[in-house]
């Protein structure tokens, strides 16, 4: 069962036990581009007291570097090598880990945040941003000119998501043998400042629809997003905790990476989810209504 936080001495002990801390930012920090009451002052609470804090995030619309002028706007302090986004682990994995060779590609379905990480790790792509193929025309084979070097499809949060775009993909992932189906992170759902609309996974579910199969998923839950974090910063584990709005991506990402969970209130999940007869088989360790409820500590 969780543990409900409270009281100063509750979140007194919390920073006691642990030194890195890693946060989801939409729902957690923010919603669509007003910040969450109290935000702030934690996170100048835990620099002050010399924890690491990192931000580790599903959107994958936004590069690494257009996150740090977000939190510049907002008045937050953080620093790009902070910032672990789905579009940046996407684009390490293609290039450390599927080593995508220099002569190949990959089909975009996304937006420019996901074109400029690829753009760092040296990755060729085409479809996403361009604006032929952001079109409501009707798509037609007759009139498509395949790129033979097309190797893998990346997928993600798409706000211009159409039927040219899933087309193409449809046809590099069945006619070009070996193709690799990746998605950014599988999010049903994403927060924005006036509520809910569809996420990543939603974007890319008519894919796995059509072909039948599921891809490989980069974001949280999965491991790898974590194995990037690993890769640029050293911590203990048993030291450090992910604090999170959403049962099914933050709180199975840490608990998956051997970490502490923090569950907050300010998004996705809801009380129903993880008190009664029907709540969640994910059990955060500790449960607080807001991010802002660790001020009590200098209350």
């Amino acid at each position: 069962m969780a543990a409900r936080l409270s009281t100063r001495a509750d979140y007194d002990s919390l920073l006691d036990k642990y030194d890195t801390w890693l946060f989801d930012c939409d729902g957690v920090l923010w919603q669509g581009d007003r910040l969450i009451d109290g935000v702030p002052e934690v996170l100048s609470l835990l620099r002050a007291r010399k924890k690491s804090v990192m931000f580790v995030t599903n959107n994958a619309t936004k590069s690494r570097k257009n996150y740090k002028k977000k939190f510049d706007a907002l008045g937050l302090q953080a620093h790009v090598d902070e910032v672990f986004g789905s579009a940046f682990a996407s684009a390490v994995y293609i290039s450390s880990v599927m080593k995508l060779p220099k002569d190949k590609k990959v089909y975009v379905i996304g937006m420019a945040g996901m074109e400029e990480e690829l753009q760092e790790e040296g990755i060729s792509f085409l479809g996403g941003t361009d604006p032929a193929d952001n079109t409501l025309e009707p798509f037609s084979l007759a009139n498509f000119t395949p790129d033979p070097s097309v190797a893998a499809v990346l997928c993600g949060l798409d706000t211009s998501v159409n039927y040219t775009k899933l087309s193409k993909a449809f046809y590099y992932l069945t006619r070009h043998p070996g193709c690799a189906f990746l998605v950014s992170n599988e999010d049903s759902t994403y927060p924005t400042a006036e509520g809910l609309l569809p996420g990543a996974g939603a974007v890319s579910a008519p894919l796995r629809y059509a072909l039948g199969r599921d891809p490989v998923s980069i974001g949280k839950p999965a491991g790898t997003m974590l194995d990037c974090i690993k890769a640029k910063h050293d911590f203990d584990p048993a030291r450090t905790i992910m604090v999170g709005d959403r049962l099914n991506t933050d709180i199975e990402f840490g608990k998956a990476g051997g970490l502490a969970t923090l569950l907050v209130l300010t998004g996705i999940t809801q009380e129903s989810e993880i008190t009664g007869p029907n709540a969640s088989h994910t059990v955060p360790d500790y449960v607080t209504n807001s991010i802002g409820d660790l001020r009590a500590v200098n209350a």
